[in-house]
């Protein structure tokens, strides 16, 4: 009987932690990641779609940005100086994380295949509507390390930074917009989000 593992293996996002190279105050799963980045694709793309005039579909983005880290359950978290060294590196990475991405796919009744196949190749297939993800990706990352920073970890400063500059970088309206919009909240306590509020 086939074991159509698939779901169960996506549980395991949550046995993968991020940043391995840095001291974190906070630990922080591939579960966590892969939601925390699919609010903000969504978030991008009711932006984009709202503010900017964009035909776009913010549920068909965050599905794909749920599962954008997916194959990471076999490769486990490169950290990012080691996965961005070299073009050779990169280049043999993107090949690993296809192997991984196939190897799940596989996991699924045929039948059911095609649905997420979509979502896994959504990079390739669509990589326009992919900035998306990849600036919620970003934006995910740089509010990491706003929380960090918080927390009193220098350790830190300087992703935030070059985080954040990577964000300006992609010129994306969106990402600009959530970042002059709602990315200095996350620099506010508890107390001080519900005072704005009232």
């Amino acid at each position: 009987m086939r074991k159509n593992g698939f779901f169960a293996m996506m549980t395991r996002m949550r046995n993968i932690t991020r940043w391995g190279l840095m001291r974190n105050n906070i630990t922080e799963n591939l579960t966590e990641h892969s939601y925390d980045t699919a609010v903000t694709a969504h978030a991008l793309a009711v932006i984009g779609k709202e503010k900017f005039g964009k035909d776009i579909d913010p549920g068909q983005i965050a599905a794909v940005a749920l599962f954008h880290d997916a194959s990471e359950i076999i490769t486990g978290d490169l950290p990012t100086p080691v996965k961005y060294n070299n073009p050779a590196i990169q280049t043999a990475y993107k090949s690993i994380e296809q192997a991984a991405a196939d190897s799940l796919l596989q996991m699924l009744p045929g039948d059911l295949r095609p649905s997420y196949k979509v979502l896994f190749d959504f990079e390739t297939d669509d990589p326009e509507l992919y900035r998306y993800v990849k600036a919620a990706d970003k934006i995910s990352a740089y509010i990491k390390c706003v929380e960090e920073l918080r927390g009193g970890n220098d350790e830190f400063r300087r992703a935030a930074v070059q985080t954040r500059e990577a964000i300006a970088k992609m010129a994306m309206p969106e990402a600009d917009y959530y970042m002059e919009q709602f990315a200095p909240a996350f620099s506010l306590s508890l107390d001080e989000l519900q005072e704005e509020e009232q």
